[in-house]
C-alpha cells in the first residue's frame, strides 16, 4: 500500500494528551505508519497516543461533542456532514439506550482508504468508537466490514480481544460482516440489517440519529471520521483546524486510483491542490479526465480539474465533491464514455431494486449509455438517454439513482466531443480495444443474498 502526504511542520502540542511525536511532519492518521513502515499494533499505538483520554463528569451536553463541533470535523465516508450534529441528534435521542456503527464496509470499488486505515491504524479507529459512545451515551457498538476482506475482521476481532484483556474499553465492541453490496454500506442499510433486516436502504426520515438499530437512536459514521475525532478528544479543536482550510479542515485521506504510476492512499491537508494531489501518485502528462469522488462522483477535463482546491467549496464551484475520497486518473488512451457506461451497468446491478428508479430507470439508463460507448447510437437512443438521466434525480427511495446520475451526466458534459464523434461515427477504437481501468466486480445478486 502506498502512502504519503505532502505536509510538512511540527504538530502542536494539546493538554488532553501527550505530544504528537517528533517525526510526524504533519501527517496524522498515518503518521505512525511513515514513522515505523508497519502497521500500528497496541503498544505501538500507546508509545505514540497514549490511552484513551479522559473527560470529566458534568451535567450536560459531553465536552468531546463542543470539540469536536469546534474542530470542524466533517464525515469522511461521502456525505461529508458535520459530525458534532450528528452527535447532538442521537445523544439528545428520545430513547435511553444508543448505539454507534462505524461504517468501514468501502463498498465504492476504486476506493481503498478505509481498509488502509484499519489495516495500518486500526487503534485509532477502535479509541474512536469508544470516545464516540461515551460521548452520546451509547451501550453498544458495531464496526462493520465487509465479508471479503482477507481476514480483516477476524484480525480486528483478536485486536478487540487484546484490548478488553488489557481492560482499556468499556464498551464492549461487536466486529459485523454485513452483505458487500454497493448500497449495503448507506447508513440506514447497516442500521437496517444489524436490527435482522434485509442490507437494503430504508426511506427517511426518520435518520439513523432518531431512529436506527431495533429503534434506537444510532450514531452511524465512516471509521475515517472516528480516527479524527479520537485525535481530536487529545489534541484539540485548535491543532486540528491548524490543517486544512477554515472551511474543510483537518487533513483526509485519497485514494488515488486510475493510469498512475504510484496508486495507492495518501493524506493530504483539505484545500491542496489537485494537482499537487495527483502528482503524489505520479500522474502522466496525458490525461484526459479525472473521476473526482468515486463512482456517484463528477468526471472532470484534466486541466480543470487541476487547478481546483480539493475541498467541499474548491469543488463545488465545478459541481464535484471530494465524495468516497477517490481521485481516478484517465488516460488519453481510454475511452471515458465507456468506463462510464461499465460503472453505470455496475451501479444498476447493485441496486436495491426496491424502487421504480432502480428497477427501471438505472437499468435503463445503463443500456442506454452502453449503446452510446459501443454501438451505434442514434438520434432518438441518445435523446431517451438524455432524458433517463435527468429522470432519474430526486425520485429514488435512497441516493443511489441520484448518484449514477450525477456520473452520467458528468461524462456527458466533460467528454462531450466524445460523444459528438460517437453519434456522428459510432463507437471510438479506445472504447472497443482499450481495457477497462475502473474496476467492476461482477454482481449476482439474489433475493437472499442482502442478509
Amino acid at each position: 500500500m502506498t502512502t504519503d502526504t505532502h505536509t510538512s511542520g511540527r504538530e502542536r502540542g494539546y493538554r488532553r494528551g501527550p505530544r504528537v511525536p517528533e517525526g510526524a511532519r504533519g501527517e496524522r492518521l498515518l503518521a505512525g505508519w511513515l514513522a515505523t513502515g508497519r502497521p500500528a499494533e497496541l503498544p505501538d499505538h500507546l508509545a505514540r497516543y497514549g490511552g484513551i483520554p479522559a473527560f470529566p463528569a458534568r451535567g450536560g451536553e459531553h465536552p468531546l461533542i463542543d470539540a469536536v463541533a469546534r474542530a470542524g470535523l466533517t464525515g469522511r465516508g461521502g456525505a461529508g456532514f458535520p459530525t458534532a450534529t450528528k452527535l447532538r441528534a442521537v445523544a439528545r435521542g428520545k430513547r435511553p439506550e444508543r448505539v454507534v456503527v462505524a461504517n468501514g464496509m468501502e463498498s465504492e470499488p476504486a476506493a481503498a482508504k478505509d481498509k488502509a486505515l484499519l489495516r495500518l491504524a486500526p487503534h485509532l479507529v477502535l479509541d474512536g468508537i469508544v470516545l464516540a459512545a461515551q460521548a452520546v451515551g451509547a451501550s453498544e457498538a458495531h464496526l462493520c466490514v465487509a465479508r471479503d476482506r482477507s481476514g480483516l475482521d477476524r484480525d480486528l476481532r483478536e485486536m478487540i480481544a487484546e484490548r478488553r484483556y488489557n481492560g482499556f474499553d468499556p464498551i464492549d465492541i461487536q466486529v459485523r460482516t454485513p452483505p458487500h453490496h454497493y448500497v449495503s454500506s448507506e447508513a440506514s442499510a447497516l442500521a437496517n440489517w444489524l436490527g435482522g433486516g434485509d442490507a437494503k436502504p430504508t426511506t427517511t426520515p426518520p435518520r439513523t440519529a432518531e431512529r436506527g438499530v431495533t429503534g434506537l437512536p444510532t450514531l452511524v459514521d465512516n471509521v475515517e471520521t472516528l480516527a479524527h475525532l479520537a485525535l481530536i478528544a487529545r489534541y484539540g479543536p485548535d491543532w486540528f483546524r491548524s490543517r486544512g482550510t477554515a472551511e474543510n479542515p483537518g487533513t483526509t485521506l485519497v485514494t488515488l486510483a486510475g493510469a498512475l504510476p504510484a496508486p495507492g492512499v495518501y493524506e493530504v491537508a483539505f484545500g491542496t491542490p489537485l494537482r499537487e494531489i495527483l502528482s503524489l501518485g505520479g500522474a502522466p502528462r496525458d490525461a484526459q479526465a479525472v473521476l473526482v469522488g468515486g463512482y456517484f462522483g463528477t468526471w472532470l477535463p484534466a486541466n480543470h480539474a487541476a487547478a481546483l482546491d480539493y475541498s467541499g467549496p474548491g469543488l463545488a464551484a465545478a459541481g464535484a465533491s471530494p465524495g468516497a475520497g477517490v481521485l481516478a486518473a484517465l488516460p488519453s488512451t481510454s475511452c471515458g464514455l465507456a468506463e462510464t457506461a461499465r460503472v453505470l451497468e455496475f451501479l444498476a446491478a447493485h441496486s436495491a431494486r426496491q424502487c421504480g428508479p432502480c428497477r427501471f430507470g438505472l437499468p435503463a439508463t445503463a443500456r442506454d449509455f452502453a449503446q452510446l460507448a459501443f454501438e451505434r447510437c442514434d438520434r432518438a437512443a441518445w435523446e431517451r438517454l438524455e432524458r433517463h438521466v435527468e429522470l432519474l434525480s430526486g425520485r429514488g427511495a435512497c441516493k443511489h439513482p441520484d448518484g449514477a446520475a450525477q456520473l452520467a451526466g458528468s461524462a456527458l458534459r466533460a467528454f462531450a466531443p466524445d460523444v459528438r464523434r460517437h453519434l456522428r461515427t459510432g463507437p471510438c477504437p479506445a472504447a472497443l480495444n482499450a481495457p477497462p481501468l475502473l474496476p467492476t466486480p461482477a454482481a449476482e445478486i439474489g433475493d437472499g443474498d442482502w442478509r
